[in-house]
């Protein structure tokens, strides 16, 4: 079996990539599609720590344009993301994995609370954990979030996992002269303003030297081809 460049990865998911055709809500096949490619990535020895967004929930925009408080607003996407997290680990369960669903905001009757020791804890025992509710704060997406918990378990490298195959110089959907990266630096992704990430996770993963990389999630084998340092979406790094 070839090395793993990476042994400990956070992958970060949108929302969405629970969803159905729809695009809205919980679909149970797409859960399943998840842990299995989840299975797949610890086959081959591969620590894993997922950051799950709530696209598919909340979108807390919609709140705002109506007059909503930020703070509410972005309330409401954590605890979406709680729900999203529980799904997703009763489906790893079901493929024979131990996830834990750690959230940033207490709820016990559901949940740990996320504790950084006890994460990787079960990061070395081969359980997959799922970081919910992002910072625990209003104002931080769950980009930022992803990039906090990353350091924090000290994983090797952020995958942020989309539909699109890489980071593009435009949207390749809508224009079909679009250029791909095969690799950028921190500094280019931010002065681009491409919308990869966040600029506080830009900022966080680039003062501590945590590599990026940008991927299409349902490409087969895309994301054991990101562990084993092969080349695969667009790297971001110095």
């Amino acid at each position: 079996m070839s090395t793993v460049r990476y042994r400990r990865i956070l992958l970060k998911l949108g929302g969405e990539s629970l969803a159905g055709e729809s695009g809205f809500g919980i679909d149970p096949h797409q859960a399943d599609r998840l842990a299995r490619i989840t299975r797949r990535l610890r086959e081959i020895g591969v620590e894993v720590a997922i950051v799950i967004g709530a696209g598919n929930l909340w979108r807390g925009r919609d709140g705002l344009a109506h007059g909503m408080e930020r703070a509410t607003a972005d309330h409401m996407g954590m605890l979406a993301t709680v729900m999203n997290a529980l799904a997703l680990a009763d489906a790893l369960r079901r493929e024979g994995l131990e996830p834990r669903v750690q959230t940033a905001i207490e709820m016990r009757a559901v949940a740990e609370p996320y504790i950084r020791g006890r994460a990787i804890r079960h990061l070395e025992k081969g359980r997959v954990i799922l970081l919910a509710a992002g910072t625990g704060n209003p104002y931080f997406t769950t980009d930022t979030a992803a990039a906090l918990r990353a350091m924090e378990i000290d994983a090797d490298v952020l995958i942020k996992a989309t539909k699109v195959d890489g980071v593009y110089d435009m949207d390749p959907k809508l224009n079909a002269e679009a250029v791909r990266f095969e690799q950028l630096s921190y500094i280019q992704a931010l002065n681009m303003r491409l919308g990869v990430l966040d600029s506080t996770a830009f900022a966080l993963c680039m003062d501590n030297d945590l590599p990026i990389i940008v991927l299409d999630l349902w490409q087969e084998g895309s994301l054991e081809r990101a562990a084993l340092g092969l080349r695969v979406g667009t790297l971001i790094n110095h």
